[in-house]
Parts: structure tokens; sequence; C-alpha cells
């Protein structure tokens, strides 16, 4: 105000010079007369900004404790993963991620779920999947021959399953390196549900600690992939050769830029429904290792598909292992185990009663899988391979066996493109699987086409439609796509949500 008052007198100094600069044409008493018009007029235009200040004034200080009110906006949110899963862009799965200022309780961000509370004591953020599917297989013969000679029936499908629901509730919990996730798990294909925790402890970029139930690394989508796959399902090469989950500790860390690592120490390969009671004393042992030297990325979680088009290309190199001892657990009225989906290149059980000779059993057996994967990203296009070599031996049965160990290995490679760009998505794939030989074990493999599309602009929600050509699938499960000793063609639908 001291401004405008000093400008103004200025002002009115100059006026009073220039009229005095008039000349004689005014006498002395009327130029008084015409400045004093002058300064009064004056007076009551500075009054009249005097209350326009005042009231501006009182609207600043009543937006200022409107928003003093307003409850402080998140900045980290859940991203429905598992802690301590990697995903891609070099950085764990439950890393915090930063939302602009809102007036809103709750903020949002799209894959990584709401916040629901945020306190200087913790954080609780919500996410969830969940996935409708329509399946149906078809069968030549409706009947496969395993490597003994044995006749087997293949059980084709036709039905339509809410097939996938997961819920995350995630945070942390007195210091933001203390970090827990509660998940939520239901297969209604399989008539499976669980309830697990994981706590972990991030000490740095370098290294963060984690205890609870996880997957073994041993193939790339078991690194923290899930959901961002380009069917709602693993291939036929990946479902046979890959690890499963195994509660147990595992770390976690950016070694170098771009370079990442995780090693884990489990129980058992596969602890889903096994007691504690049941287990023995030896551990599963396994690690990945993946670089990503070119943008030190590869898209959220390292997804399958450049939906994000990349315009500098984007690539990925990985190596995994994972050596399981294990063991066949059986209630105690008989029956099939109900812990293990290890599958012989014929799709036995390799614990069934038969599976590698006539009335033999195994109890316990090794297993170990060698995998390395290798994909390239650029402009919505997509190219993924990995290769796969197993090994199961030290057999442990109650009767003769005709081999000590078995070999096998495979690789599939899936390819995928943006013919409109973030909206359709169309892709091929392709899986090899090559059983032992001196067993007696043969060959099977797949080819198929699909497409996904996206309905709003995220990768999160979509329609997948997907048709396989299966030539003697060794895999046998309710959860994927096939059944054991398919020779023909399965068609699968599904709609994703995730948030």
């Amino acid at each position: 105000m001291s401004i405008l008052r000093v400008t103004v007198s200025a002002a009115l100094a100059l006026s009073a010079s220039l009229a005095f600069a008039q000349g004689s044409t005014l006498t002395i008493e009327q130029r008084l007369q015409k400045l004093e018009a002058e300064q009064s007029e004056m007076r009551r235009q500075l009054a009249e900004r005097d209350a326009v200040i005042e009231e501006l004034k009182k609207e600043l200080q009543a937006q200022q404790a409107a928003a003093a009110a307003t409850p402080e906006p998140t900045e980290r949110v859940a991203d429905g993963s598992a802690p301590g899963t990697i995903d891609s862009e070099g950085e764990t799965a439950d890393r915090r991620s930063f939302t602009p200022q809102v007036e809103t309780w709750g903020v949002y961000d799209p894959g990584k779920g709401f916040r629901v509370a945020k306190t200087e004591f913790g954080e609780l953020d919500i996410s969830a999947y969940a996935m409708a599917r329509y399946m149906n297989q078809n069968d030549d013969d409706g009947v496969f021959t395993d490597h003994l000679g044995n006749a087997r029936p293949v059980d084709e499908r036709h039905d339509i399953f809410s097939h996938r629901i997961m819920v995350f509730l995630k945070g942390w919990l007195g210091s933001e390196k203390l970090i827990y996730n509660i998940t939520f798990w239901t297969v209604n294909t399989t008539d499976q549900d669980a309830i697990f925790a994981n706590l972990g402890y991030q000490f740095s970029r370098k290294f963060s600690l984690y205890a609870g139930l996880t997957g073994n690394p041993g193939s790339r989508s078991l690194s923290g992939s899930h959901p961002f796959w380009l069917g709602h399902d693993r291939v036929m090469a990946d479902e046979f050769f890959r690890p499963f989950f195994g509660s147990g500790i595992y770390a976690t860390g950016e070694a170098l830029p771009g370079l990442w690592y995780t090693a884990t120490v489990s129980n058992n390969n596969s602890a889903l429904g096994v007691k504690a009671s049941q287990l023995d004393r030896k551990f599963t042992y396994g690690g990945t290792v993946f670089w990503m030297p070119t943008t030190h990325e590869f898209g959220p979680r390292g997804a399958y598909g450049d939906w994000e088009w990349h315009e500098e290309l984007a690539t990925r190199f990985g190596l995994s292992y994972v050596d399981s001892p294990e063991q066949s657990f059986r209630s105690t009225t008989g029956g099939n185990p109900d812990n293990t989906t290890l599958r012989l290149a014929d799709s036995v059980n390799l614990f069934e009663t038969g599976a590698l000779a006539p009335g033999v059993t195994i109890d316990n057996a090794d297993y170990r899988v060698l995998a390395i994967d290798a994909g390239i990203k650029l402009r919505g296009f997509f190219l993924q391979a990995e290769y796969y070599q197993r090994w199961l031996d030290n057999f442990d049965a109650d009767g003769l066996l005709p081999v000590a160990e078995i070999k096998d290995s495979g690789f599939y490679v899936q390819a995928a493109f943006f013919p409109i760009k973030q909206k359709l998505e169309l892709y091929g794939i392709t899986s090899q699987i090559y059983g032992d030989d001196d067993a007696g074990f043969g060959d099977s493999s797949e080819y198929g086409i699909g497409m996904n599309w996206y309905p709003y602009p995220t990768r999160n929600h979509r329609l997948n439609v997907q048709l396989l050509d299966v030539n003697k699938s060794p895999v046998s499960s309710t959860f994927g796509y096939y059944t054991g000793g398919q020779d023909g063609w399965t068609l699968a639908s599904s709609f994703s949500v995730f948030f």
C-alpha cells in the first residue's frame, strides 16, 4: 500500500507542476481549487482500492484454513503385488509412488490401488485382481498312452468360472522401511483358498529382506510379472518346467543400475496345503538374476507385451535356478499326493504309483531346473524367449526303477505387437518340450494365437481371446489351459480387472 501511495503522490506532484506550467490563463485561486478537487478524487480511489485489498486478504485466509483442515494426500499407494517381488522398473513391488496434491480422501493410482488410511504410525492400502474365464478343450481321441504303454483318459473341459480372485492389504508400520502384505487368494477352478502374509525390511535399494510365501524364482514368470502376461495364464513350457510357491525367507535388490537379484530359502518347492508336521528337514534353494542394460526397466512388473510403447529399445536378460528335494505327501487314507505338481513328460504325476515302473511308488526325489530368458520391446513390439533344463534324480522308491535320472528340456517363444496403439494387441506363441529319450519319453508342442483388447487407457483391464493347438500336453492342471495328454485345440476367453 505504501508503494501505491508514493506513486499517487508523485502523480499529484506531476499534475501540479503541469498545472502551474499552463501559464496565466487561470488565477492562483482557480488553480488551487482544481488541485484540491483532483486530490480529493485520488483519496476516494485509494479508499476503494484499500477495501478491495481487504476483501482479497479475507478470501486468502479462508482458503488457507480450508486447506489446513483437508487430510494430507497419500504418497504411497498399493500396487497389488507381493512384497519383495521385483518389477522391471528397477524397484521392488512395494516401492513408493507419489501422487499429485488433491483435496479428496482415498487417493487412487491405477494398478496400485486405494489408500485406506495413513498416519504417523503407518499406512494401509488395498488392491485387488479378479478374472472371469471361459474354457473349451477338445481332444482328438479322448485318450492318450503314457510312456509305459498304459491307456489313460483325457479329461476335457468346457466351463465358465470366476477363475482367480486376489485381494492385497499392504503398507508400513512404525517405519516406512518395515512393510507388510496380507493376501487373500482363491482359485475357484481348483477349489483352493489361502490367506498369507509377507513381512519385510527395506535396508536399501540394494538389499531388502522378507519372510513369507513367495514364488521360488526358477522362471521368468515367477519374478513378479503376474498379471501382465500375454494370456491370462502361463504357456505350456513354462507351466511344465517352472517351480512353485514355498514359505521361507528371501532377499532382493538392485546390485547395480539395471541389474536385479532375488535369492530364496524355503521349506518346499510347493508348500500349499502341506502341514508343518509333514515337512522333512530339507530346504529348497533358488535364485534369479536379471539385467536390463539399455533402459534399466522393462515396463511395470517386467510386463509381457509393450503396452507402454517404448520409444527406445528395452532389453532384458535373465538367469534362474532352483534346487529342491521333493517329498510325496499323502493323506492317511492314501490316494494321490496333494502338494506337488511335478509331472513327467507324458503328464503323469511323478509320485503316482506306477509312474516309472508298474506298482512302484516314489516317495522322495530331487528336482532341479535352470532357466535362461531374453526379451526386447520397441514401439509396441515385444519378443520373449525362455529355455529350460530340468533334472529329476535321487529317487527314493519302494521298488526297482528302470532309470536313475530323467533329463528333459524345452523352450517357448512369444511375440506380440499393437496394430492399434494401447488398444488392440495381437500375439503368437509356441512351446517345445523334449522328453528324455533314454527314459522312453517323447516330445510335446503347442502353437497359439491370441488378442488383447484394452477398453480403457490402462493395461490393468483387458479382454483376452486365445486359441491353442496342443500336441500331447505334458501338463495336467485345472489351473491353467492344459489337461494331461491332450492332442487337440483349446479355446479360452477371459476378462480381468486389476486395481
